[in-house]
């Protein structure tokens, strides 16, 4: 029965089970189906992207289990919010075979009304799917992946665990199987070898080989399949690359070997086919390792969590799973158990190990109204507390998805290395092609290891090293393993890095803004001095009721000096206004309904308000007026970090600009500027000051790295070639920020520059090594300079030595 092909997946079938349509033949229903989807939709250019490659038919699939993708609980585990407020999920889109497969995808996505982004990595099958659940649900977008023939399911970060130890499993023994065939197959050359030149039989030459062609088959055959495979999905999307020079070299020499063997004149080369297969697997062997290491990292991180938690409801303790824990539960602990949510203490008090966030070895006290953080350790005390984040949301849970999204991410560098690549091996192609020809029809012989073979043997010979030595391998090992040594580095020290691009812009950064309270001072306000011009207990209630309703350093100082001298109450308040780096404003209504005007701030506010006051303070100042009329008047005082001169003199010493934007008052800018030897300083700036700022900075082509912790930064943050905050900042500035300090202090600031210029630092090296490598090796091989042997080794070392490079970021 004849085969006809299908006009949808290309593939051949039997005709009597084809669907006829016209001029157009399909092979099942699915195909058919998706073909008039594409066409109705103006994406028929598919097929045009498609070529003559095959892809597999529709998945059959039952559409009436979309359903579970709107269920709460999997929206709760698998969706995440952007700061722009859409819903974004990480899916794994299964049936793609090739880019056309991923064009296909993203285009009938981006076509999806309520879609904002999908991005497809072709090498993962993982997408990202951004989208407004207002206009859209999740289970629409599943089926319309459906309606195409491909299918999707939420990615999970426990499948990339386990396919990492599977890679890092198979990898080793089939590079075991290499190295022990290779072994042996070398103590056999070494016979041939010698024999060569003291004179050998025939017979016992054979034999040699035919041993050699026992042994070097598993190799090529098991041990190389990586590299077919690697070669194989290369060629269906046009690209050439290093497993395909590896496969080619290595059957190229077993194709002639087999030749000699079966009675050609002239030596065989079957040790070569080996050893290259062996020392390229090596190298590929040592790439897993290294992220499989990175892969460790989040685990170790993971383990710091216990899986479940005890739940008191209703005087009941109840043992339930982390994902079922919910704002508002109480949760008891007991000494030497881990925290698995973040939560507030509501009973009892101890102490805390959270080096695991913080790398801070020393215990953290803690008691009523204080915040525990997931993954720390209770060391001494029964306690209880009422959970105020749950697992998705929690510190834990968010240092992880950072760290799997900073792994999967790709530097500048990186991509521009990835291209060179891709062209590499087509040059190398040609350069081969170039010297056999050159060799065999100009008769080349320079007697380099090649005497008495044919002129043929030496030309493939040496286009065979020149594939060989020829290594892109380095090349696009260069960047990536630098970047997993200097993230993995940099988590230990408790820096959390929501991308690897930013290692390479912190390196390259001109210009550093610091805000100042809470980031280079320790941001708590004492009061050094306060004043209360009248203390009737109404009046003061209304200062308390007032600071009260602000989260801002200097509020929450003067209420805690307030509540150590009075026994003060919360009135209610109307109209409370928040008035940007100056203070706040409310109304109060008596029971008369006679309204008092309350004013809290600095001077400039009070004069805003029509209330000149003189105070002459080099201090933070708070001025608490009612009716126009001052009431009470409070300095405080915030000591600089121990840590703050170091990071401004390393900065300073690397010729980066250091800028300090403040909203305190000029004598209190200049004080702490004077103190730590900062030239520039802005003071009285709000937070859209600060971001004009910022842009300003950009606009001269400056790299602005800042650094904030506060509410009143996050527009500046968000403004910043890279936003870094501190770990105990505000939500806000944590989800504008590109890099976390999570142990809040100026020192790891600096390792983030020191670990971020050595790692850039060893990206260079190595691409510099390798390209140096190339430019040396290259010709030498076209020279017939090198045989396949050394070549393999040759190639090999070079991957080795940008591993080993990269392996000097963990030095100190």
């Amino acid at each position: 029965m004849s085969k006809i092909k299908c006009n949808h997946c290309h593939l051949e079938f039997d005709e009597n089970v084809m669907i006829k349509e016209e001029d157009l033949n399909f092979c099942c229903k699915g195909c058919q189906g998706v073909y008039h989807i594409l066409k109705d939709d103006g994406l028929d250019s598919f097929y045009d992207k498609l070529g003559n490659k095959t892809i597999a038919p529709p998945i059959k699939l039952d559409n009436d289990d979309v359903t579970k993708f709107d269920s709460e609980n999997f929206l709760d585990n698998y969706v995440s919010k952007t700061k722009d407020g859409f819903s974004q999920i990480d899916l794994i889109i299964e049936g793609i075979h090739c880019a056309a497969c991923v064009w296909l995808n993203e285009k009938i996505l981006y076509d999806t009304k309520g879609i904002v982004e999908a991005n497809i990595n072709f090498t993962t099958n993982k997408a990202r799917i951004v989208w407004d659940d207002e206009k859209l649900k999740l289970s629409e977008i599943i089926l319309k992946i459906r309606s195409i023939g491909y299918n999707a399911y939420a990615y999970d970060s426990s499948v990339a665990d386990a396919q990492a130890s599977k890679a890092k499993r198979d990898y080793f023994i089939r590079m075991m199987v290499a190295v022990v065939c290779s072994m042996n197959i070398m103590m056999l050359s070494v016979a041939k070898y010698t024999g060569f030149f003291t004179g050998i039989s025939k017979e016992v030459k054979d034999m040699i080989h035919i041993g050699e062609f026992l042994l070097s088959t598993p190799v090529l055959f098991y041990s190389g399949w990586i590299f077919f495979k690697g070669a194989y999905f290369g060629l269906k999307n046009g690209i050439l690359n290093m497993d395909f020079l590896v496969a080619t070299g290595a059957t190229s020499t077993y194709i002639y070997s087999l030749f000699i063997l079966f009675g050609a004149k002239g030596e065989s080369y079957f040790d070569s086919v080996s050893m290259i297969i062996t020392f390229v697997l090596v190298g590929k062997y040592l790439e897993v390792i290294g992220k499989k290491s990175a892969v460790d990292t989040l685990d170790k991180i993971k383990s710091s969590l216990p899986l479940e938690a005890v739940v008191i409801k209703n005087n009941e303790r109840k043992t339930v799973a982390l994902n079922s824990i919910n704002i508002g539960d109480i949760i008891e602990i007991k000494p030497g158990e881990k925290v698995p949510v973040d939560g507030k203490i509501i009973q009892g008090s101890g102490s805390f190990d959270e080096s695991t966030l913080t790398g801070e070895s020393l215990p953290i006290y803690k008691k009523t109204q204080d915040i525990v953080y997931s993954g720390t350790i209770n060391l001494d005390s029964l306690i209880q507390f009422e959970v105020t984040k749950n697992f998705k949301n929690s510190t834990f849970s968010s240092i992880v998805s950072l760290l799997e999204d900073s792994l999967n991410s790709k530097p500048t560098i990186q991509t521009k290395a990835a291209e060179i690549s891709k062209g590499f091996s087509v040059t190398i192609l040609s350069l081969a092609i170039l010297t056999f020809v050159v060799w065999y029809f100009f008769g080349i012989d320079l007697g380099f290891d090649y005497e008495g073979t044919s002129q043929f043997e030496k030309s493939f010979i040496v286009a065979v090293s020149v594939i060989v030595i020829a290594c892109p391998c380095a090349l696009a090992l260069a960047t990536p393993m630098a970047s997993l040594i200097g993230i993995s580095e940099l988590a230990k020290k408790g820096l959390l890095f929501k991308e690897a691009k930013f290692i390479e812009t912190l390196a390259v950064a001109s210009s550093v803004v610091f805000d100042k309270t809470g980031t280079l001072t320790k941001g708590e306000l004492n009061v050094s001095k306060a004043r209360i011009l009248d203390d009737n207990i109404h009046k003061l209630n209304l200062l308390y009721s007032l600071l009260s309703a602000s989260s801002h350093p200097v509020s929450i100082s003067i209420k805690k000096y307030l509540e150590s001298k009075y026994d003060l109450k919360i009135k209610e308040l109307e109209t409370v206004k928040n008035i940007e780096a100056k203070g706040m404003s409310a109304i109060y209504k008596n029971i008369e309904e006679k309204e008092f005007e309350i004013i809290g701030g600095n001077i400039e506010l009070l004069r805003e308000f029509g209330i000149y006051y003189k105070f002459d303070s080099t201090k933070t100042v708070y001025l608490f007026a009612i009716n126009k009329k001052v009431i009470a008047t409070f300095e405080l005082e915030d000591k600089i970090k121990d840590d703050a001169k170091e990071i401004i003199e390393y900065l300073q010493n690397k010729n980066i600009d250091v800028i300090m934007l403040t909203g305190d008052n000029e004598q209190v800018a200049s004080k702490i500027a004077n103190e730590l030897n900062i030239k520039k300083y802005f003071a009285k700036q709000t937070p859209v000051s600060k971001a004009n700022y910022i842009k300003e900075l950009k606009k001269e082509n400056k790299i602005v790295v800042m650094v904030g912790d506060g509410v009143n930064d996050s527009v500046a943050l968000s403004n910043a070639d890279v936003a870094i905050a501190m770990g105990n900042s505000a939500d806000i500035s944590l989800a504008v920020s590109d890099i976390v300090l999570l142990n809040s202090t100026l020192n790891s600031l600096k390792d983030a520059f020191v670990i971020s210029n050595k790692t850039y630092k060893y990206i260079k090296q190595n691409l510099s090594l390798s390209i140096v490598y190339n430019m040396i090796t290259i010709p030498l091989a076209m020279a017939g300079l090198v045989i396949p042997l050394v070549a393999a080794l040759s190639m090999s070392l070079s991957s080795l030595m940008v591993v080993l490079n990269s392996l000097r970021i963990k030095m100190k």
